[in-house]
């Protein structure tokens, strides 16, 4: 695997999000048959990030607060790029940009994707369920 440049923003222009917007409906809807209607709910409270492999867009994620503390999302990378570190990236993009008081950080991961998720100290919590007909199980940052 040839070394590619990982860059990871914070989505500060419409332009950005609409490539997040992008990659979210590629890889959830598409090819993971999310219903749509699922895909798009709490966009404008969240903070988006967008993932590029040499400047190619690859990846995204949000976080936002919720009333049980701050919630790690819709972490996607596009077919062509996994395997190149873009999630770590993502994940670690993330977890500094939240704000320094978060005390409880936690995600919905799917089953697939926990050992990454495991790598970065999180660790799961309670049974597995399914969301958008996915399986996935809560895990939450140990500090």
């Amino acid at each position: 695997m040839e070394n590619k440049e990982i860059q990871v923003i914070k989505v500060n222009s419409q332009e950005n999000l609409e490539t997040v917007f992008a990659i979210r409906r590629e890889v959830f809807v598409e090819e993971q048959h999310c219903p749509p209607e699922l895909e798009w709910e709490f966009e404008e409270e969240s903070v988006h990030f967008l993932a590029t492999v040499s400047s190619e867009p690859a990846g995204a994620a949000r976080w936002r607060q919720t009333e049980k503390g701050y919630k790690l999302e819709r972490f996607a990378v596009l077919k062509e790029f996994r395997g190149m570190g873009v999630g770590q990236k993502l994940v670690e993009a993330v977890l500094t940009d939240l704000p320094s008081n978060a005390e409880y950080v936690y995600l919905h991961a799917q089953v697939t994707a926990m050992g990454l998720y495991k790598k970065l100290n999180f660790v799961a919590e309670g049974d597995l369920f399914e969301e958008a007909g996915i399986q996935h199980y809560k895990m939450v940052l140990s500090k």
